[in-house]
């Protein structure tokens, strides 16, 4: 059965993100995920963690300035010495958290630079990257997300990302698919996820066209999870979805697949 990580960043938004991870484990997820713990002590997200007895599956390296529209800096020609500042900080964070994945975001392509000196720069930060997180026992993932939430997004399929993933060379790293904006990219979601299985490193959801729960729009998620079963898929899903009323009540898409661990 899936194995389901709470994505914090959407997820029980009536709480501070801390509290959000007793949230979560109270509902049965085994794992938290989020776009960003650098806000916090690393040292209380741990306590709540262990208090709480769910996993961090996974956040981000660091990305920018959030809060002014900023959506990850890998593929910034001007930004690659931030880019690899970050890498000690994001390390300190996932080994304080016991993190074992973290995700790059590739970031918005400014208006009128080359495409694909983006695609160098993200592919040698990538590069750079991998082995350094290896040897701290940490996998590298990055996202391909869609261009109607987030223009301008710099990788947004997953033939892209395989491009990328050539020009880095690395072994350590893998593509995070996001089953909402690989439909609304791409489509054809199961034969691209059986296709590149080896190449997969993390898994998330949200239906289409609302970004809400399972069930809520034209994803078949039942399909989509047995599927996730058949291949063998062991990771943890990532639920980044917006609930459509709150997000206990809005679980019972769950049930059926529930497992805690």
């Amino acid at each position: 059965m899936p194995r389901f990580a709470a994505n914090l960043s959407f997820l029980y938004p009536e709480v501070p993100l801390i509290e959000r991870i007793a949230k979560a484990a109270a509902d049965g997820f085994g794992a938290v995920e989020y776009v960003s713990p650098y806000e916090l002590d690393k040292d209380d997200i741990a306590a709540a963690l262990k208090a709480a007895g769910v996993v961090q599956a996974l956040f981000n390296l660091p990305a920018g300035d959030w809060a002014a529209g900023e959506r990850g800096i890998g593929c910034l020609p001007d930004r690659v010495q931030e880019f690899r500042a970050g890498l000690d900080t994001a390390i300190a964070y996932a080994r304080a958290l016991d993190c074992r994945t973290l995700n790059c975001l590739a970031g918005l392509a400014p208006d009128g630079r080359d495409m694909a000196e983006l695609d160098r720069t993200l592919a040698d930060n990538l590069a750079f990257a991998a082995p350094r997180l290896a040897e701290a026992g940490i996998a590298l993932v990055f996202e391909p997300i869609n261009r109607r939430d987030m223009p301008r997004y710099h990788v947004a399929t997953t033939d892209h990302a395989e491009r990328i993933m050539a020009m880095a060379g690395v072994d350590n790293l893998k593509i995070q698919y996001d089953f909402y904006h690989m439909q609304i990219m791409q489509g054809d979601l199961v034969p691209t996820f059986e296709r590149l299985f080896e190449r997969i490193g993390h898994v998330q959801i949200a239906d289409t066209p609302g970004r809400n729960e399972p069930g809520t729009g034209e994803i078949n998620f039942d399909f989509i999870l047995k599927a996730l079963d058949r291949l063998g898929y062991a990771g943890w899903v990532g639920c980044e979805y917006k609930p459509m009323t709150t997000t206990s009540e809005g679980l019972g898409w769950m049930a059926p697949y529930r497992r805690k661990g």
